[in-house]
């Protein structure tokens, strides 16, 4: 009769691959004529998991906060009677042939829509 604990193998096996090995093969994925069932193949790793990762990344859950460029023009050094809480102002956001303006004051979702749609439209070949 054995003294030891008897070990715990519940675990299925499925290893918890870090962040940045998902994002790197997921946007390997998203290259023009890259297999993804071949990448995957190479990783040993399952081709819907490899799939998964791509879609997130187009979807920039791998992005973790990452910052975009941002110019501020025509801005001019008067000071605006006007409280930040009740200013309107203008977005414009250029990318690529696309461009956004936005006036007055959009809730976050709609700015965070607007932001992932045309991240997502980037992405795509």
């Amino acid at each position: 009769m054995s003294t030891e604990a008897p070990s715990k193998n519940s675990r299925k096996g499925r290893p918890n691959n870090p962040i940045e090995f998902r994002r790197q093969l997921a946007q390997r994925a998203c290259e023009p004529g890259v297999s993804v069932a071949r990448l995957a193949l190479e990783h040993g790793l399952n081709t819907n998991l490899l799939f998964k990762w791509r879609r997130a990344y187009r979807a920039g859950e791998y992005d973790g906060g990452a910052l975009i460029p941002v110019a501020v023009l025509g801005e001019d050094s008067q000071p605006n009677s006007r409280t930040p809480a009740t200013a309107p102002g203008v977005i414009e956001i250029s990318i690529g042939a696309a461009r956004v303006r936005i006036e007055g004051m959009p809730d976050a979702a709609a700015l965070r829509l607007v932001l992932n749609t045309l991240a997502t439209a980037k992405t795509k070949p």
